[in-house]
């Protein structure tokens, strides 16, 4: 039996299967706070997380982790430095998937990210994941050919294969004690090209922008067709999806933050205890290191 209970959100997809991506908000409701405000609770929200963290590394029965999926330009990196600074640095580790290498093509598409798995009591971050193997590859199943699979079989086959493949590896790690978080930050397209062109206009910024950016935005349809499937395919309770607005940066941070706060919080993460033989040793200890004093 799996125990653990998702944060409850209207940001969290049903695991009905009938999320519709074309509804999905991408800018704060009326009724957000100002920036200001955001960012002072953001600030106390992290102050949160990094005391949690600290008890979910004493607690050492739980893993976390926090998978994101975005479209170029919605904001992973910023998203992850607010999030997770001020946490300490030993509870968390973060990994970027990018294409894989050769050594990775030659495994099942889970091997990269199943090494880079968090142990417990720390929290591991994929910026990209194994999702992209539904995600870009049905884009271009072309890269499929790289990965010398045994069978060929339509990509959308493929697709349905590679989802129960996921289903299995996220409830199997559910079940060994390893809290999933998954966020698609959802940015708009005029957004992303008003960020665009922020690179373009910016020296500073000129180093993120690539040909690729503007042609992988041709595809824009096709990628909101791949991750429609794959949110309605793989969205479980023990491995939830949370929809994020990504147009406004300081509300996606402090929504992201308020998620991850309030599942750490429902965890029943408690100090160890040691056994009182233990205890009257350490009473023994206190004595002798008062004594030197």
């Amino acid at each position: 039996m799996i125990n653990f209970s998702p944060p409850e959100s209207p940001l969290r997809i049903s695991c009905d299967g009938d999320f519709d991506i074309s509804r999905a908000v991408t800018a704060p409701p009326p009724d957000a706070p100002q920036t200001a405000e955001m960012r002072a609770e953001l600030k106390r929200t992290v102050r949160e997380i990094s005391r949690l963290q600290r008890r979910l590394y004493a607690h050492k029965h739980y893993a976390m982790l926090l998978v994101f999926q975005a479209m170029d330009a919605a904001g992973k990196d910023s998203t992850l430095r607010a999030v997770m600074t001020g946490v300490n640095p030993a509870g968390f580790q973060i990994y970027n998937f990018e294409a894989p290498s050769n050594e990775e093509v030659d495994h099942d598409f889970l091997w990269r990210t199943t090494l880079r798995l968090p142990e417990r009591g720390r929290i591991g971050i994929f910026n990209r994941s194994y999702y992209e193997e539904v995600l870009i590859v049905r884009v271009h199943s072309e890269f499929l050919d790289r990965q010398k699979l045994p069978r060929r079989l339509p990509i959308m086959e493929r697709c349905e294969e590679r989802y129960e493949s996921i289903r299995d590896h996220e409830t199997h790690l559910a079940r060994n004690g390893t809290v999933i978080l998954k966020f698609w930050l959802n940015i708009s397209k005029e957004e992303q090209a008003r960020r665009f062109l922020r690179r373009i206009d910016r020296p500073d910024k000129n180093w993120k922008f690539s040909r690729a950016d503007i042609e992988e935005r041709q595809h824009w349809d096709d990628y909101m067709a791949a991750y429609e499937d794959a949110i309605n395919a793989t969205a479980r309770p023990w491995a939830p999806w949370y929809a994020i607005p990504a147009d406004s940066k300081p509300w996606m941070r402090l929504l992201v933050a308020r998620l991850v706060r309030d599942q750490l919080a429902t965890l029943d993460l408690t100090h160890p205890t040691l056994p009182d033989d233990e205890r009257a040793e350490l009473q023994d200890y206190r004595a002798q290191l008062a004594t030197e004093l």
